[in-house]
């Protein structure tokens, strides 16, 4: 972490995610455990594009990206590694042409580890924003209902059950150092995002800090040194709150899991996490 990065905070979360996509998503895209908020990825994207530039997610899911580049007008690429997350995302972005959207968008099945090594040559350096937020690990919040025989179950908590999957590799190996695995193939991710770039281009990855075993794990900040390995200078890191803002204070848009965790007294109220960091790079030439 560079401590003069510029700073800023980003209220995206003033509406719940159910909100946001309500009618701008197709209903089934509620499945995927990890779901960029649409308020987060279309700041990005006017933040750092104009009208017809292009967009990459090297990472795409459910094809967030996709969806907010095609209704600003842009022409956006994703790639995603699972066949059910490739066919959502295809259809989330018919769904946006069918409501206007103006823009492009094309999603690929394909890992992002071969950004590298030929996957997307069509858009070398052409991308003026690579935007993406990479697996926290195998299973996330997700979530729950209620089966008389069952109790409380969760449900809709893991990308994939793929070994190939970034979601599988174990993220923390000691302290804040991540796992040989993960680490190399954020490096490799990183790597071919470099080469996709345009020269005045940025890559913005969102991150959180988490908890493993009751400690807090930074991330973030693990994300910066592997891009500077890769060739990225930081040039921003922003605060994107998962917390509405009302009357000068914090709504929690915590998970049930996070909550009862914290009645249990397992984590105190003050360390539940209510933001992620929007890390801005830019490559260095």
């Amino acid at each position: 972490m560079t401590d003069s990065a510029p700073l800023s905070v980003w209220p995206v979360a003033q509406q719940v995610s159910a909100t946001q996509r309500r009618e701008r998503y197709v209903p089934e895209s509620k499945a995927h455990p990890g779901r960029m908020l649409p308020a987060l990825a279309r700041h990005a994207i006017e933040t750092y594009t104009t009208s017809a530039d292009v967009v990459v997610d090297p990472m795409c899911g459910i094809g967030t990206t996709l969806v907010e580049a095609a209704h600003l007008g842009r022409r956006a690429f994703g790639v995603e590694l699972e066949a059910r997350w490739v066919a959502l995302a295809a259809r989330n972005v018919l769904h946006a042409r069918s409501r206007g959207a103006a823009g492009q968008a094309l999603v690929l099945r394909g890992d992002a580890r071969q950004l590298g090594r030929g996957l997307l040559d069509e858009v070398h350096g052409r991308a003026t924003l690579v935007l993406t937020s990479p697996p926290y690990g195998s299973s996330i919040h997700g979530d729950v209902r209620t089966r008389p025989s069952r109790g409380i179950e969760r449900f809709n908590d893991r990308y994939s059950d793929s070994r190939e999957n970034l979601g599988q590799l174990s993220t923390l190996a000691s302290g804040d150092t991540i796992a040989p695995k993960l680490r190399s193939a954020l490096v490799d991710i990183l790597g071919g995002c470099r080469r996709l770039l345009s020269p005045t281009g940025r890559v913005v990855m969102t991150t959180r800090p988490y908890r493993h075993r009751g400690a807090l794990v930074d991330l973030p900040g693990v994300v910066v040194r592997l891009a500077a390995e890769a060739g990225f200078a930081l040039e921003a890191r922003h605060v994107a709150l998962l917390a509405g803002l009302r009357d000068g204070g914090l709504v929690s848009r915590h998970s049930f899991f996070q909550l009862s965790r914290q009645r249990s007294g397992t984590i105190p109220r003050m360390l539940l996490i209510a933001h992620e960091d929007v890390l801005v790079f830019r490559a260095v030439r």
